[in-house]
């Protein structure tokens, strides 16, 4: 890896749909996570611990919460030659077309191989939380003499059938795509399980500029449903076990590959929930992998009075003789006397007033709950107020932007 160029490009123009009310301003990828990050910084943090710092950020989708976000965190410490990270819209350079898929997106920007000069494209998404060493999977990619490399999850055969599911041979070349299979075919050596495209693509950057001008002439444009499918037959198409994947500094009660597909808003509460407890599944602070995300300058999290137990606290949050139990409060958070916040997310500028109570909630920014109320109590009431998941979360939209207050008075 030392000897070649690696470049990679980051679909980031993901509307996020079944994440609605928290995408109903801001991309998928934007989306805030734990108590300071970004679903976006997982995948880019990831490429840089890898040693890949050419990078290129497709965005679409309600992109300028992500625009900030990344012009702030990631744009203004390149010191190393060839290190950067690049907002790219898109092109339109034949014309007033946006992306139309995952391929469409790459194809855009394809004249950026004549510039940059890769040997190898890693084509990642970003809207997943997880850890990664990409340098495992390029290392495998060269063991392989592969042209193109899929990142593979196992998932239990039982529930594979939800899955774009990967069928390979003992060598993990692979052999077909299949979409939501009935019978899903197992994993090499693993009769239990079965491995699923984790939507992470190596790809020989020659290979890639040809069939990228192929599927344009096919109509193609998306790499999942179209582009690869057709390669297997004609390329060597390989499937890297991420289940094999390590990164240093991993606890031994976290969960070694950790990977989720954070698309509903059920399974974003429950990843949230992960990174909470003693010992979480996911462990957030790892000096040795660590996951970046915007400076902040203002005050530490300031607990005047109150009760905290098991909770993330933002910067800037002040609790003012509150209760807060297992849940994630991020910055400049006010909660004033006796509130009490349960089993929640609770996101930055939020304000809950003296008595108000909060209970299996996601409440998106700005958002001010007045004295006495009660999120999470009244399923009739939740539901006019915002969205109520099938597990009984509530979600909250992003309310107004409130006028400048000083909470600290």
């Amino acid at each position: 890896m030392r000897d070649e160029r690696i470049l990679a490009m980051v679909l980031a123009g993901g509307e996020g749909t079944r994440l609605s009310p928290l995408t109903s301003e801001r991309s998928k990828p934007a989306v805030p996570f734990g108590s300071r990050y970004r679903i976006v910084d997982f995948v880019l943090s990831n490429l840089f611990n890898s040693g890949v710092l050419a990078i290129y950020l497709l965005v679409q989708y309600k992109s300028q919460s992500l625009i900030e976000h990344v012009r702030r965190t990631w744009m203004g410490a390149s010191t190393i030659p060839g290190q950067f990270v690049t907002v790219m819209p898109p092109q339109m350079h034949e014309g007033a077309e946006s992306f139309a898929g995952t391929s469409d997106a790459v194809y855009q920007n394809l004249h950026r191989l004549a510039v940059d000069r890769p040997s190898l494209v890693a084509v990642f998404g970003a809207d997943h939380v997880y850890r990664m060493d990409v340098r495992q999977m390029i290392d495998f990619h060269r063991q392989r003499d592969a042209e193109v490399t899929v990142a593979a999850l196992p998932v239990p055969r039982a529930s594979a059938s939800g899955f774009g599911i990967i069928d390979c041979g003992a060598d993990g070349r692979i052999r077909g795509f299949l979409e939501k299979p009935a019978a899903p075919p197992a994993m090499p050596g693993d009769p239990e399980r079965s491995y699923a495209s984790m939507g992470n693509y190596l790809f020989n950057a020659d290979v890639l500029a040809t069939e990228l001008e192929t599927a344009r002439a096919l109509g193609e444009k998306d790499f999942g449903r179209h582009v690869l499918p057709r390669l297997v037959g004609s390329r060597r198409v390989f499937a890297y076990d991420f289940g094999t994947n390590r990164v240093p500094g991993v606890r031994p009660h976290e969960e070694p590959a950790y990977w989720r597909d954070v698309g509903t808003l059920d399974a974003y509460y429950d990843a949230n929930v992960d990174t909470l407890g003693a010992e979480p599944k996911l462990h957030l602070f790892n000096p040795r992998w660590p996951i970046l995300s915007s400076a902040y300058h203002g005050p530490a999290a300031n607990v005047v009075r109150g009760e905290v137990d098991n909770s993330h606290l933002g910067a800037g949050s002040l609790i003012r003789g509150a209760t807060v139990r297992n849940s994630i409060i991020r910055r400049e958070v006010l909660l004033e006397e006796d509130v009490v916040v349960e089993d929640s997310i609770i996101m930055d500028f939020c304000v809950l007033r003296r008595g108000a109570r909060v209970r299996r909630a996601i409440l998106d920014r700005y958002n001010v709950i007045q004295p006495g109320e009660r999120v999470g109590y009244d399923a009739e009431r939740d539901r006019a107020r915002g969205h109520l998941t099938e597990s009984g979360v509530v979600v909250v939209a992003i309310a107004p932007v409130r006028g400048d207050t000083n909470m600290y008075e």
